[in-house]
């Protein structure tokens, strides 16, 4: 078995609404070979992946698998649950997996994952170890787990990003991974707000960086009437040895810029501890500080946008003696608790048996192989931190408002909206003035021990965190998906004609590039997921339109989670024989993701008159509109029944019905796009656009006007049905490619007038031959005269291949006589201009718009200097 390649799906895909990896893997002969057919594969495979005795793969009840396996199942599909099963052997809660044939022993493997590098070194494993039973060359399993682990450990969210990632979700805010920085950012657009553990949106780095520094913290908050303890920084053994005599033993030592407790040394007791451990600090940092010992118990307390929300007692791990075993047993018996983790993927961490920890036994004149009497307690760390094995305990109920009230002004003087403050007190509920201190103002406090206390009520303190980004009025921007065979660009680019109009800095993309605010940042064809993310990272963006076609949905699937919008233009034949999609119904399957990716309270914008985008309803789980060139059509009717919108087209004009009344919009003869109802299929788009800006509470009058203005020409809707007029000669550029494009276009230019009706044609080269004979044949039924040109991009054909195959489609309908082959799209415009007369139109089937755009224009330039020189004269 070989891994051939590999494609990550960070969001809703084609696959799955899960996060999926597929990889594509050659069977090399084994396609048709059964796993029971393979001598000890079975009982091997279950004994290096144990897991799988529980998978069910389609049966209910656990077991299912092994069944399966007995029965004799094929190698791609045990691949696939080796995969899974090696996850959840690292506590990774993944379920979903399939397998299906390409072709031959080619397969493709789809899987869910939590971690993209944990999951592609699933993948590599699970078919190393399928090559180790059939070749029965031994695989050190045990050393391949801890490479898994370790890449787990690396990858996996910290409790405090993981926790906001959930409460973001709560609120039905979507999150966005930024790159491997181990920020996100919650929400779309001018309402994205980026987070990195409780490092907050508005979290002034200024506060952060006082913060850091203990020594300037401290004499802030004196500076406040804010208890802290005695002491300050240290240059010198002398300088050192004096602040100890001044302000008396026991003391600490602790690095001026340091976190999680590391280099801490507590209850100095004497000069020579303090000597001795001044010199070992010295190793590792060179900013060092010496604070009063102050004992008291060790309190959190998290302060969220100036309030304080949790508080936590926390409480230095240990261990309680049984008289029978070891330090050591017993330590390993702590850590053996389901909620430690080895760092900080769960509530609790292990406690590791490290030089401090043994300092520590050592100064209780123990060891890791003593055996402590029955009940006997032994301290294995002085400090409460969650993060050298520490526990914590619910206060937030118990801290007094005096100490609230100063938390707050401590967090206030530090300049923290978040923030988590270390105080020492033996009675949280008395006043700090009486008895306590506050020993640290931290920023990016860690929140779990709030999140998962080993004792107390849990608060969840990621809402807070959530709320405040919000101003405690969480929402999103709103998003629109465009996606169907033809008509997405003019639709798209209504909508976001309209909606500017309204005054909202609409982000776009479509095949023309990506723009904020009506200015282009990108050009080219931006319909895929990461231009979309390009608008759902922008913070200008009030709104996002986005044009999602059939490639970039294969390819990544969707860069949003749940749009508000969805809408399928139509679906007819295209791309058929690309990525493993051969008919119809799979185009179909692909386009359905866009509406089922709808938030319930969403709108699905449907083709009501469109037999392909009716067989996917089943797949919509959202609210639908309808739109239709009949105001009776069943769906449209039923669904404005059930108190639901519909725009149709009644006679001569648009309406809209809804909340049972009905609204004219304007008249086929205005919607300038349509050429006063020449062009059927822009009815069809300005009904579509209608619909889904009527989902979006846009007032009538102002669709109205949109429809009435938004033009066919190269500001408004480059490339879909431009016109220029040279010498007489009407020439229009489209964009259309394929059979319905090209029926839909030339069904309306023979509704206008002209002499001679010339086709510039071409298709791309990815399509099956057939379908390029057929636009060959379709172009024959309705032009005088053709000539055949091919894209500059080939697409896997050789030059003059597509030529070839549109000639002979087209050769059924017209003579020799009447086409001519000029493989340059420009030069085979060019030469139509020349040869053509005064009354005729040429139609050209681009691929470039650009170059064939600025020589048009060029033209018309010279004709109108032509025209004025004649009028001198």
């Amino acid at each position: 078995m070989r891994l051939l390649n590999e494609k990550i799906f960070e969001g809703r895909n084609i696959y799955s609404h899960k996060k999926v990896i597929r990889i594509d893997i050659d069977l090399e002969g084994y396609s048709d070979i059964p796993t029971k057919d393979i001598p000890n594969f079975n009982y091997n495979i279950l004994k290096i992946v144990p897991e799988l005795k529980k998978h069910r793969c389609g049966i209910d009840e656990e077991g299912g698998f092994v069944k399966r396996l007995n029965e004799g199942t094929y190698l791609a599909h045990v691949c696939e649950h080796i995969i899974i099963g090696l996850q959840n052997s690292l506590d990774i809660d993944v379920v979903y997996g399939k397998a299906r044939e390409i072709q031959g022993d080619i397969y493709y493997i789809i899987f869910q994952y939590e971690y993209e590098r944990l999951g592609i070194a699933c993948a590599n494993l699970a078919i190393d170890i399928i090559n180790s039973l059939i070749s029965n060359i031994p695989i050190n399993i045990e050393d391949r787990i801890s490479i898994l682990k370790k890449i787990k450990n690396e990858e996996i969210l910290g409790p405090s990003t993981r926790a906001i990632c959930e409460a973001a979700k709560k609120r039905n805010l979507p999150v966005l991974k930024l790159g491997d920085s181990g920020m996100y950012q919650i929400g779309y657009g001018k309402m994205g707000r980026v987070f990195g553990a409780t490092i907050g949106y508005e979290t002034k780095c200024i506060g952060a960086d006082i913060a850091c520094d203990k020594v300037l913290t401290k004499s802030l908050l004196k500076c406040q009437c804010i208890p802290v303890a005695e002491g300050g920084k240290v240059y010198s053994s002398i300088n050192l040895l004096n602040i100890a005599e001044k302000i008396g033993y026991p003391v600490v030592l602790k690095p001026q810029f340091g976190s999680k407790g590391k280099g801490v040394i507590l209850n100095i007791k004497n000069q020579k501890e303090l000597l001795k451990a001044y010199n070992k600090a010295l190793k590792e940092y060179k900013d060092i500080m010496i604070e009063k010992y102050f004992i008291g118990e060790d309190y959190r307390v998290l302060v969220v946008n100036y309030e304080v929300v949790a508080v936590s007692k926390r409480i230095p791990p240990f261990i309680i003696g049984d008289g029978e075993k070891t330090i050591k047993e017993l330590i390993k018996e702590l850590n053996s608790d389901d909620k430690r983790g080895e760092n900080h993927e769960k509530p609790l961490t292990k406690v590791k048996i490290d030089e401090e920890l043994l300092k520590i036994l050592e100064q209780q004149e123990l060891n890791i192989f003593s055996v402590p009497l029955k009940g006997e307690k032994i301290k294995l760390r002085y400090n409460a931190n969650l993060s050298t094995g520490g526990i914590a305990e619910d206060y937030t109920d118990v801290i007094s408002d005096e100490n609230k009230e100063i938390c707050i002004r401590a967090a206030k003087t530090i300049g923290l909206d978040i923030c988590g403050i270390d105080i020492s007190t033996n009675d949280i509920s008395k006043s700090l003035k009486e008895n306590g201190i506050i020993v640290e103002v931290n920023a990016a406090p860690g929140i779990r021990m709030h999140q998962y206390p080993s004792k107390g009520e849990k608060r969840d303190v990621a809402l807070s965190i959530v709320d405040m980004m919000y101003d405690n009025n969480p929402y999103n921007i709103p998003v629109i998906s465009v996606t169907g065979t033809n008509g997405k660009t003019t639709t798209t680019r209504l909508i976001n004609f309209v909606l500017s109009k309204k005054g909202y800095k609409v982000g776009m993309t479509s095949t023309s590039g990506i723009s904020i605010d009506n200015k282009y940042i990108d050009y080219g064809d931006d319909t895929g997921a990461d231009s979309a993310k390009t608008i759902l990272l922008n913070k200008d963006v009030d709104i996002a339109v986005l044009e999602t076609a059939r490639g970039g949905m294969i390819k990544k699937g969707l860069a949003y989670d749940l749009a508000d919008v969805g809408i399928i233009t139509n679906i007819t034949e295209d791309h058929l024989g690309i990525d493993e999609i051969e008919n119809i119904e799979d185009l179909a399957f692909v386009k359905s993701l866009v509406l089922e990716a709808v938030k319930k309270d969403g709108y699905a914008v449907i083709n009501g008159d469109d037999p392909y985008s009716l067989s996917i309803l089943d797949r919509v789980k959202s609210k639908k509109i309808f739109f239709s060139q009949n105001k009776n059509n069943k769906f449209l009717r039923e669904n404005i029944e059930s108190g639901n919108p519909g725009v149709y087209i009644d006679g001569e004009a648009i309406y809209v019905e809804n909340n049972k009344k009905i609204y004219k919009i304007c008249n086929i003869n205005d919607v300038k796009i349509s050429l006063k109802g020449a062009l059927t299929y822009n009815l069809y788009n300005a009904m579509a656009a209608c619909a889904a800006l009527v989902a979006l509470n846009v007032d009538y009058c102002l669709i109205a006007k949109g429809l009435k203005e938004f033009t066919c020409d190269e500001k408004d809707n480059p490339g879909r049905f431009n016109q220029y007029y040279i010498n007489g000669i009407n020439i229009i550029l489209d964009y259309g490619h394929n059979y319905e494009g090209y029926r839909a276009v030339l069904d309306g230019v023979k509704k206008l007038n002209h002499n001679n009706l010339i086709g510039v044609i071409g298709v791309p080269g990815d399509r099956k031959d057939n379908f390029i004979k057929s636009i060959g044949t379709l172009s024959g039924d309705y032009f005088d005269y053709v000539y055949i040109k091919e894209d500059r991009e080939k697409r896997g054909r050789k030059c003059g291949e597509v030529a070839r195959l549109l000639e002979l489609g087209l050769c059924k309908k017209i003579s020799k006589s009447k086409y001519k082959i000029i493989l340059d799209e420009l030069e085979a415009l060019d030469y139509a201009i020349k040869k053509a007369s005064e009354g005729d139109t040429i139609i050209v089937f681009f691929e470039d718009f650009k170059p064939l755009s600025k020589y048009l224009k060029n033209l018309e330039a010279l004709n109108l200097i032509k025209d004025k020189n004649i009028e001198s004269l």
